[in-house]
């Protein structure tokens, strides 16, 4: 790769100067830090294309310019790959094989890929694998993989993916369902129990009003008879009335409590 200068200052000038514009607003010099002698480059929104080597270099201007400074300094890049997600075998079937597959995104350098088998720990034989990366529209690393191992009663593995700049291993486990083909079960959204409190509420409310009305009829219809003849509910009788409504009430909200 051709080297091409990232940011540079001279005296007299208010701030530093750029010549490829893929690091315009994304180098920096700090003219205090210089003061200091700190010639430290910040650089920002890396991207792979800037793992390289970077050669600093000071001078000191007096008849002639001077190189009083040079450091090289090589950045590696880094990117963390995202969790692992493994495809369990769909559904019964009659093949002699079982196929997993195992899927992570985004990351960076190129990553190393292993299956294990659960059981013991131990990496299942390369040759049961198939491992493709490639290189998505942001510079960084998909990976896919596939096992394909022998149908067994219960296949437990791991797809672990490894990151050797970050020493970040990434492991995740899928088990296969049992041979005995249970599935699992699907139950009706559960209520929330401020909906089933409501609820009996209302009940007891319903039931309440209920008993009410039947202690009221009967207290009413006791009355009818006893007095011969129906003339209409006196004023004494519509507060005896209204009394027993709220006796039942108060009786099922305390029941309620």
């Amino acid at each position: 790769m051709p080297e091409t200068v990232v940011t540079y200052y001279l005296p007299g000038n208010t701030s530093p100067r750029y010549k490829d514009n893929r690091y315009q607003h994304r180098a920096q010099l700090s003219l205090d830090s210089m003061e200091q002698g700190n010639f430290s480059l910040r650089l920002y929104n890396i991207t792979p294309q800037d793992e390289q080597t970077f050669h600093c270099l000071v001078f000191q201007k007096s008849l002639e310019l001077k190189k009083v400074l040079q450091v090289n300094v090589t950045l590696h890049v880094a990117a963390n790959y995202s969790i692992p997600v493994v495809s369990n075998p769909i559904g019964p079937s009659e093949d002699e094989e079982l196929t997993f597959m195992c899927k992570s995104t985004n990351g960076y350098p190129r990553p190393n890929v292993y299956w294990i088998n659960q059981t013991d720990n131990s990496l299942l034989d390369e040759a049961l694998q198939n491992s493709t990366v490639s290189v998505n529209e942001h510079g960084l690393y998909d990976v896919v993989s596939t096992l394909r191992v022998r149908r067994a009663p219960d296949v437990n593995v791991k797809c672990c993916i490894e990151n050797v700049l970050l020493h970040q291993n990434l492991t995740v486990s899928s088990q296969t369902e049992p041979s005995s083909g249970t599935k699992d079960k699907i139950t009706d959204k559960p209520a929330r129990p401020q909906e089933k409190n409501t609820t009996v509420f209302i009940v007891f409310g319903i039931l309440c009003v209920l008993v009410a009305v039947a202690v009221a009829a009967g207290w009413f219809y006791r009355n009818r008879r006893s007095s011969g003849s129906y003339i209409g509910i006196r004023q004494d009788s519509w507060c005896r009335l209204s009394m027993l409504i709220l006796l039942g009430w108060a009786l099922c909200l305390f029941k309620h409590s």
